[in-house]
């Protein structure tokens, strides 16, 4: 089957979300113009969703010319470039809760919303699919040391009654570092040792690129540009909009600012699920989870030091708690290496029921 060139304006036009950029203008308009916040706050949100699907799309793209290895790299890195330049961003503004908020959110919403999502809609009609079980056991195994990367530093401060001071931003910073050293190992292991066994058949990889080299690479650079406008915007206008819809800053940060980055992957992983090609929707799923713990996590404690907000390792035990169990769920959910529709509603439910205890949660609870 022959794969013909298109165009930049081509390639955007194929998917009809992408629709949807045309409201970073008008968030910016509302903006200066000094429109309602909370306008403000859903036009940018609503920019975001296509955006970071484009900046994926056009990472695939790159990712052909430079051969799996790199280009497994390219799509590790920018995969999550949204949630990464919507935490950096929220950390130059001092909104450190936030950024943990978003960031057990980004990983509660891949591994139970998205796998949950993609179980249910793939499965419907179907009495099983099958995945990956040596991909999917490693990428649980990612999580459960995610946890406890988390989970340690939050003890060490109960234990000794101190949450804040300099030995808990040293632990802090040393964990992230052996956080940072895993995940480089993974991708190792992933892209170079073990890359024949993880390879899924049929991968998008196999097909050669749509765009040109120079239209892909100027594409992704348009796309992470008006990513950041667009959250900069968004993040500007997080504090206004809790208090005008009467919603938390932890709400936000944890469910709306997390469903937000991570919509396309949503998208990505629902349509793959639903095409049978449930190990491309597992890996998307589970992969991005981990991506977030154990890369976006630790880069964002690194900058919160040269930003001048240092951001501890120590989440409050709501976060900690939904991490603990969302593991263990999808643990067992994936261990097997089968799924069906019935798994997904479950996954589902207990995200619902978190989002639920999430939304009762007062703002004095999580300082």
């Amino acid at each position: 089957m022959k794969h013909r060139r298109v165009s930049v304006l081509q390639f955007l036009t194929e998917s009809r979300l992408n629709i949807l950029v045309v409201f970073l203008p008008v968030a910016l308009v509302l903006r200066l113009s000094g429109g309602s916040d909370v306008l403000v706050f859903v036009a940018s949100a609503l920019a975001i969703i296509p955006l970071a699907g484009i900046i994926g799309h056009a990472t695939d793209e790159i990712a052909k010319y430079v051969g799996p290895g790199v280009g497994g790299f390219l799509n590790a890195t920018f995969g999550n470039a949204t949630e990464l330049i919507i935490v950096l961003l929220a950390l130059d503004r001092g909104l450190t809760e936030v950024v943990k908020a978003s960031l057990s959110g980004s990983i509660l919403g891949n591994i139970l919303l998205v796998l949950g999502l993609a179980m249910l809609v793939g499965g419907w009609g179907r009495v099983k699919q099958v995945f990956n079980r040596t991909h999917a056991g490693a990428s649980a195994v990612m999580l459960v040391l995610a946890v406890v990367a988390l989970v340690m530093p939050d003890i060490f401060a109960l234990t000794v009654g101190e949450h804040d001071g300099p030995r808990v931003m040293q632990m802090s910073i040393l964990v992230s570092i052996v956080m940072l050293i895993t995940y480089v190992a993974s991708l190792v292991f992933s892209l170079r040792t073990h890359r024949e066994i993880l390879t899924t058949v049929g991968h998008a990889e196999t097909e050669p690129p749509r765009l040109r080299r120079g239209p892909a690479i100027a594409l992704l650079a348009v796309a992470t540009v008006a990513t950041a406008v667009a959250a900069e915007t968004l993040v500007g206008v997080i504090e206004p909009t809790g208090r005008a819809l009467g919603l938390s800053e932890f709400f936000i940060g944890i469910v709306v600012v997390a469903i937000i980055g991570n919509a396309a992957e949503h998208f990505a992983a629902v349509w793959l699920a639903r095409d049978n090609k449930m190990d491309l929707a597992v890996t998307i799923a589970v992969s991005s989870g981990t991506q977030i713990a154990l890369l976006v996590a630790p880069i964002a404690v690194l900058a919160s030091v040269a930003m001048g907000h240092p951001m501890a390792l120590v989440f409050n035990h709501f976060e900690l708690g939904a991490l603990m169990m969302s593991v263990i769920a999808v643990a067992f959910a994936t261990m097997d290496g089968e799924s069906n529709w019935f798994e997904g509603v479950q996954l589902l439910a207990i995200y619902a029921i978190m989002a639920i205890v999430f939304f009762f949660v007062p703002g004095s609870a999580i300082h």
